[in-house]
């Protein structure tokens, strides 16, 4: 074949390229969108989750079916979301665990934490630390004192090793230095439900988790892990105003699409993602619930994940977690 003709081939294979991925940003999205979600039903990203498909939904024109995938401390769903087809009609739900905790506490794991492509932050929200109704602990400083004068009697629940809110409770043990046990669970809804049938002593969680048992009575809240009360919670003080301003952990949720999804498409839904999250209606509602809209570029997300990722390296270390 002549040079001209190779040539002209490949001209119309980039137009034909073109033209396709033009055709995907204008069609797309054509069927609904799976949402993965690497907790069961009842925790704070779960919560957050369906909220966000609802609204997102509307901004696509399409439905967005949540798909929760527990299990192996996420690992399940964040393996099903990077081996889905790169098509942006799968994306997922990443937390603290799936994106910065688990490479901490593994020596292998089945995906790769970097290789997806980020849609935009969504949420945060700080947790609270809440013991059963029944304990006889009524304050932060009468848990401490009770932790302190029987080492390894009392016990916690948390969504699983390594998960957000069994970190949480080991940052409060190394803080007070306490010996608490941990019983993990498959999910943050799990492991309140244990705490409100006194199967286990204390829980840390999102507010949403929390404390909608704790206004029905069934937990006592103790304090909340941030520097300021939250506006969800106003009768809860905060880690800072109690003596231990190092106590300060939240959930967050990013959204993102498998490995080599088109960027256009990925413009599409960061532009939907966006717009839902500026809904001053969803604003209110996420923030009534105690969670915080979360926004930022793709630099200021890889710039958030860095910050955590040498955060929870010291605590994960000096906890010695492991899954190993």
């Amino acid at each position: 074949m002549k040079k001209t003709g190779v040539l002209q081939l490949a001209g119309w294979a980039a137009l034909m390229m073109m033209m396709t991925g033009a055709a995907q940003a204008t069609t797309f999205p054509a069927q609904p969108v799976r949402l993965i979600v690497p907790f069961g039903a009842g925790g704070i990203t779960d919560l957050v989750a369906r909220q966000l498909a609802q609204q997102l939904g509307k901004e696509l024109e399409q439905t967005v079916i949540v798909e929760n995938k527990a299990g192996a401390g996420g690992m399940i769903a964040a393996q099903a979301a990077q081996n889905a087809k790169a098509d942006g009609y799968t994306v997922f739900m990443g937390t603290v665990g799936t994106q910065v905790v688990n490479p901490l506490i593994l020596s292998k794991i089945s995906y790769d934490p970097q290789a997806f492509v980020p849609i935009g932050m969504v949420t945060g929200s700080p947790y609270v630390l809440a013991v059963r109704s029944d304990l006889g602990a009524q304050s932060y400083a009468q848990l401490v004192n009770l932790a302190r004068q029987e080492p390894g009697r009392l016990n916690f629940g948390s969504a699983g090793i390594g998960s957000a809110p069994h970190l949480g409770v080991e940052l409060f043990k190394l803080i007070e230095q306490v010996d608490v046990r941990h019983i993990p669970f498959k999910s943050g809804g799990e492991a309140v439900s244990a705490v409100v049938g006194r199967h286990a002593d204390m829980v840390m969680d999102a507010i949403p988790v929390i404390m909608p048992q704790v206004r029905a009575g069934k937990l006592h809240a103790l304090v909340l892990a941030d520097s300021q009360r939250s506006f969800a919670a106003p009768e809860v003080p905060s880690s800072a105003e109690l003596g231990s301003p190092e106590l300060r952990i939240s959930s967050w949720n990013v959204l993102l699409a498998p490995p080599g999804t088109p960027q256009e498409v990925v413009v599409v839904l960061g532009e939907a993602l966006q717009k839902t999250l500026a809904k001053p209606e969803f604003k209110t509602q996420l923030e009534q619930q105690g969670s915080q809209v979360y926004t930022g570029t793709q630099d200021e997300y890889q710039n958030f994940i860095a910050a955590e990722r040498s955060k929870w390296q010291r605590i994960v270390q000096t906890a010695e977690i492991s899954l190993e």
